[in-house]
């Protein structure tokens, strides 16, 4: 079974029909199936259980799939490596960003594409979980994130390059403002309001700094939403809906005369930041200089 091959099983297996994957793969669908009938041959095995519909992986199909974007993958790292030998920083650098962190890249970007005008960005906004599962697939190459980094892989496969820590403060609908002097607050303060929180099933860590922030300072608050958005919950407080404690690097990403920062007075915790890769795997060279140029700030 070689490369080609792998392509053919891998269109099939996502499109779930022979005739969408030979469109896929821009081929005649009787030559695509007699590909897939060689593949069953030589592996002694059904690597698809039919219907009159679709094709669905049996469990011998489901492992290949697994392994063949492993090899692919690697294949296509192999050949890039190979390419940029001779090349110089040019390209798509693929990256992943959690919404809190988008705030983030646009400098960095606009500073990285001066020196390597010849390199674009693809950028995929997600969870930990969702994003870990593309970088083990090889689909992006970094990820910004809040740490830790909540993916379902061991954090051991990762390489982590902390950046500058992150403030939380509160943010509440401008219309409260003159509620608050000198643009402060102190935590106590803000138990009497309710209270809007990031969180999703998978990925808590955030929410839960904030939480027990709350309890150090003698109460619960009052929650009366949570959500797996940010500009869902800063749609909520411009609306005059609650208040939320965000790190202070999420603000600058949205227009203060809705929603106002206060800095707390007497909370000193951060959100901790970085730039995570898989370990133990090639990096084009525009991704090895994207983390270069944090590492020259620090």
């Amino acid at each position: 079974m070689d490369m080609r091959q792998m392509k053919y099983f891998l269109a099939i297996a996502r499109e779930g029909q022979v005739t969408r994957a030979a469109k896929q793969l821009n081929m005649e669908q009787p030559p695509l199936s007699r590909q897939l009938k060689l593949m069953e041959e030589e592996l002694g095995v059904r690597l698809f259980d039919r219907t009159s519909k679709c094709l669905n992986l049996t469990d011998a199909g489901e492992l290949l799939r697994q392994r063949a974007e492993i090899l692919l993958a690697q294949f296509d790292e192999t050949l890039r490596e190979v390419k940029e030998m001779e090349e110089g920083v040019r390209g798509v650098l693929s990256l992943g960003s959690v919404v809190s962190c988008i705030s983030l890249l646009p400098n960095r970007i606009q500073l990285f594409r001066e020196s390597y005008p010849q390199v674009t960005f693809k950028i995929i906004e997600g969870d930990h979980v969702y994003l870990g599962e593309l970088l083990q697939k090889r689909v992006i190459e970094l990820v910004v994130a809040r740490l830790p980094f909540e993916a379902q892989t061991h954090i051991d496969q990762y390489e982590v390059l902390p950046l500058p820590s992150d403030p939380y403060v509160a943010v509440i609908p401008s219309a409260w403002t003159p509620q608050f002097h000198n643009h402060t607050v102190n935590m106590k303060e803000l138990a009497t309001f309710p209270f809007l929180t990031l969180k999703t099933e998978k990925t808590t860590r955030m929410h839960e700094q904030v939480m027990n922030e709350c309890k150090r300072h003698g109460f619960e608050p009052n929650i009366i939403c949570e959500c797996s958005s940010v500009a869902i919950i800063m749609s909520l407080i411009a609306s005059g809906i609650g208040i939320t404690i965000f790190p202070k690097s999420v603000m600058s990403s949205f227009p203060v005369n809705v929603v106002q920062m206060l800095d707390i007075v007497d909370a000193d915790f951060q959100s901790e930041v970085g730039i995570v890769w898989l370990k133990d795997h090639y990096l084009s060279k525009s991704a090895q200089r994207f983390i270069s140029s944090f590492r020259d700030e620090e």
